[in-house]
């Protein structure tokens, strides 16, 4: 989204917004993110969560971990543990989630008034399916088909009442969490980055690297990604801040703390270049 915490917190201040045709925006202040960047940390409770402690984990997103509380704690944060006992269920309760939000979303995709549109359709229906199955790359169709099977009569309680039964208890976990801590300091995944299409015949293990971002997502929460280390072949690993509904100025604050003290310059070599 951008290169500096800055350019983040200058960004999130021109493009959020209430929107009168969307009933999922909020009509609240919108702060000057920018201008409280250098406001410091002192005093601020970073929250620890133990259940994000993956024993498959390379051992040096642990140390970057580690590193990064310890950079909090000398610009003057308080680091505590905390605990979100549903973590675990995360995982598969988002990819039931997500998947039945966006069936039931993109359904009214037709190739009409917004998006792709086929061009050589002979009516209406082959219209609507030669644009929808041109539109829609194979992740995206796999997540329809997974959105339309757990939506469907004979699995709707089954699978999607209570993957939303399970979102609310995450929503209340990272609540009781927030009485005690202001941000919580994660790993923004369980390890580095793999390479392109690596992962595109095992989609279960790519989903496996979002288990310590669904989380948020499921709860509504703001939250920030910082590049802040390297493994040993050269790959960046980034440190995640998430923060209390509608306190992105405080998640900033932290990035840019963290930001700071891993003063990280590491740029991609330009493998596009002969």
């Amino acid at each position: 989204m951008a290169r500096t915490v800055r350019d983040a917190a200058i960004l999130l201040r021109h493009v959020a917004s209430v929107d009168e045709k969307d009933s999922t925006s909020v009509d609240v202040p919108v702060p000057d993110y920018e201008a409280a960047l250098e406001d410091g940390i002192k005093g601020l409770r970073i929250g620890i969560p133990k259940e994000y402690r993956a024993d498959s984990a390379p051992p040096e997103i642990d140390v970057l971990w580690q590193h990064g509380a310890e950079w909090l704690k000398a610009q003057g944060a308080q680091v505590i543990e905390v605990s979100l006992p549903h973590t675990k269920y995360a995982l598969p309760a988002y990819y039931i989630v997500a998947p039945a939000e966006a069936s039931s979303n993109l359904a009214r995709y037709d190739g009409v008034r917004y998006g792709r549109r086929a061009q050589d359709a002979q009516d209406l229906i082959d219209l609507y399916e030669h644009s929808r199955s041109e539109g829609f790359g194979a992740e995206v169709k796999r997540r329809i088909l997974v959105g339309t099977y757990v939506l469907s009569a004979g699995y709707y309680e089954a699978y999607y009442i209570r993957a939303q039964k399970l979102r609310t208890l995450i929503k209340r976990d990272f609540e009781s969490a927030f009485r005690k801590c202001d941000v919580l300091l994660t790993p923004a995944t369980p390890e580095p980055a793999f390479a392109l299409g690596e992962k595109s015949n095992d989609p279960v293990s790519m989903y496996l690297n979002d288990v310590f971002t669904v989380t948020v997502n499921l709860a509504g929460l703001p939250a920030i990604s910082v590049p802040a280390g390297l493994t040993e072949n050269g790959l960046p690993l980034g440190l995640q801040i998430i923060g209390k509904a509608f306190d992105e100025a405080t998640v900033l604050r932290v990035g840019r703390s963290i930001e700071l003290a891993a003063n990280f310059t590491a740029r991609p070599q330009k493998w596009w270049v002969a």
